[in-house]
Formats: structure tokens, C-alpha cells, sequence
């Protein structure tokens, strides 16, 4: 009889390693919340154009590239600090703030050009006074382009990099 009483203690501890194997180990909240720690680290891959490993001192910025969207342009140079900030960091792989950095961009409102799903990955802009990550973000294609909003994906910049 006492055999019979652990064996769904067993099949439970089996769906919970199950389940936090699906999820990479965060559960299913852990990315539904931010961690308020600046040494916070993502454990996605690395950003795109960022170099792998531990980088020493973040990347120059690439050239300046043609504009594939078709959307107003800001210049890097024109974007507040902590975009200039985020956009060192894009370069360098990391560390990122929040757990939702170098996360999937959905693009779900289609104002960026269409690309394949995992395409795109979004970063916080932090801003200053904020309680919470507040409305601005850096979206990186693949491709190495990067597009500004300061306004939660209501609408969107091409970042004119190394300008």
C-alpha cells in the first residue's frame, strides 16, 4: 500500500523536470517578469551581429547600411543615452536588464519588414523615472538592421548606425 501512495509523488516530480525542461529552466512565468538586477544576464543566443563569448569592450558600430524598411530613419547619434546605451550592449551580446531582452520580436503589428519568425529580437530601452520598463525598445533583425520605438511598437525608426 505504501508503494501505491508514492508513485503520483513520482509521476508529479516527473512532469515538473518534464516541465522545466520545456521551458529552459525559467517555468513558464519566468518570462513573463523582469529581474531589477543590472547584472541579470540572458541565456538566449547571442545577439545578432554580436560576436560569441565574453566580449572585452563592446564593438564599434558597423557602418552605416541602407535602410531595408522603407521607415523614417533616426541617426544613432540623435537617440537618447540609454538607446546608445542598449545599442552597445546589442553589439556586445549582453548583459541585458530585463528577461525579455534579446527575446523573439513577433512583429505582430507588420509595421517592420516581414521576415521569418525569430527574425527579429527586442531590447528595453530604459527610461529614466520609470516604475516599470516603460514603452521604449531597440528591435534587431538578423541582418544587422535596428529599428527605435518609443512608443510600444505603435510606430517605428530605422537606426542609422555609426552616424
Amino acid at each position: 500500500m505504501r508503494n501505491r501512495s508514492i508513485l503520483p509523488l513520482l509521476l508529479l516530480a516527473g512532469l515538473v523536470v518534464l516541465a522545466l525542461f520545456a521551458f529552459g529552466g525559467t517555468g513558464f512565468l519566468g518570462q513573463l517578469t523582469e529581474s531589477t538586477t543590472p547584472e541579470a544576464t540572458s541565456t538566449a543566443e547571442p545577439a545578432p551581429g554580436a560576436a560569441s563569448g565574453t566580449p572585452a569592450a563592446p564593438a564599434p558600430p558597423p557602418p552605416a547600411q541602407a535602410n531595408p524598411s522603407g521607415l523614417p530613419e533616426v541617426q544613432e547619434s540623435a537617440l537618447p543615452a540609454e538607446g546608445r546605451r542598449i545599442l552597445n550592449l546589442i553589439r556586445a551580446g549582453g548583459p541585458y536588464r530585463y528577461s525579455q531582452d534579446d527575446q523573439t520580436f513577433g512583429n505582430f503589428e507588420r509595421i517592420l519588414p516581414r521576415r521569418d519568425r525569430g527574425y527579429y529580437r527586442e531590447y528595453t530601452v530604459p527610461t529614466p523615472g520609470e516604475p516599470d520598463r516603460g514603452a521604449r525598445r531597440i528591435v534587431a533583425g538578423a541582418g544587422g538592421d535596428k529599428y527605435y520605438t518609443d512608443d510600444h511598437y505603435d510606430s517605428f525608426k530605422f537606426i542609422a548606425e555609426g552616424s
